[in-house]
């Protein structure tokens, strides 16, 4: 596609025909042009008073940029937005059937598949990239990457599920169908044990940390090196995979279906 700005580009990425990073078949590709025309927005919008919409109004407790009102939503975009507080901002998409539960915010950029699940105080960074099917239970923090403008943004497959308080930083990539338990953070730097495979699974340069497909992932632990450490008994946290997702697994997260609809 022919490189947007302006509103051009954000009109795209919130219809979904422009994303800052696609799937292929060598693995995701990063569209740096999309986050540079971001930021370019961002330096030439002024900040201006809004109200609660996002709409202009003075006097006004908000101020943002110009370009970046709240998005609205009508029945035709399938998009269920419970009163109580959230926010997604322009420049994002959300696919149908999209379920968001207050308060939660989508920044701008962000790309969420059709059929998930945003809960209260989860947070969706700009330019993330969240699958169909994914659920992100309360007080998710998935990280936003617009600078460097060619690093990898986070992403999440499609049918993940994010327990509560699960951190995602720094372009990490969870897999198609994985579990995160409550509290795992993943960084760009985490050490990730895959108990069934025995190896260890970390980043390597350009390429960011990836949780396999349908990997089920807790927190774990690891001892810290050194004397002193070894005699105050310190660790240091780390991310084990103790198993991979199978039947039992998926019955332990079926979802009831009269919450999305």
């Amino acid at each position: 596609m022919q490189h947007l700005s302006g509103e051009a580009l954000l009109d795209a990425l919130e219809r979904g025909e422009v994303r800052a990073a696609t799937p292929g078949a060598d693995g995701w590709q990063v569209h740096a042009w999309v986050k540079q025309g971001i930021l370019d927005i961002f330096r030439s919008s002024p900040v201006v008073a809004m109200d609660g919409s996002g709409l202009a109004h003075s006097p006004s407790p908000f101020r943002d940029k110009m370009a970046f009102p709240v998005r609205a939503w009508d029945a035709a975009s399938e998009v269920r937005v419970v009163p109580g507080g959230s926010a997604i901002r322009r420049g994002a998409y959300l696919g149908p059937g999209v379920v968001c539960m207050p308060p939660m915010y989508v920044n701008v950029g962000a790309h969420i598949g059709a059929g998930s699940m945003i809960d209260s105080h989860a947070l969706v960074g700009s330019c993330a990239q969240v699958g169909e099917d994914v659920h992100v239970s309360a007080a998710v923090q998935i990280g936003g990457v617009l600078e460097p403008i060619g690093a990898q943004p986070v992403i999440v497959e499609d049918g993940a599920f994010l327990g509560g308080g699960v951190g995602l930083y720094e372009g990490i990539c969870i897999g198609r169908r994985a579990v995160l338990a409550a509290g795992v953070i993943l960084t760009a730097s985490t050490r990730v044990f895959d108990l069934v495979h025995e190896v260890e699974l970390r980043g390597q340069g350009d390429a960011p940390l990836r949780i396999p497909e349908n990997a089920v992932v807790v927190p774990g632990s690891r001892p810290a090196g050194g004397d002193f450490a070894q005699r105050l008994g310190l660790a240091l946290g780390c991310a084990v995979i103790v198993k991979y997702r199978d039947s039992k697994t998926d019955a332990n997260l079926a979802l009831e279906q009269a919450l999305r609809g």
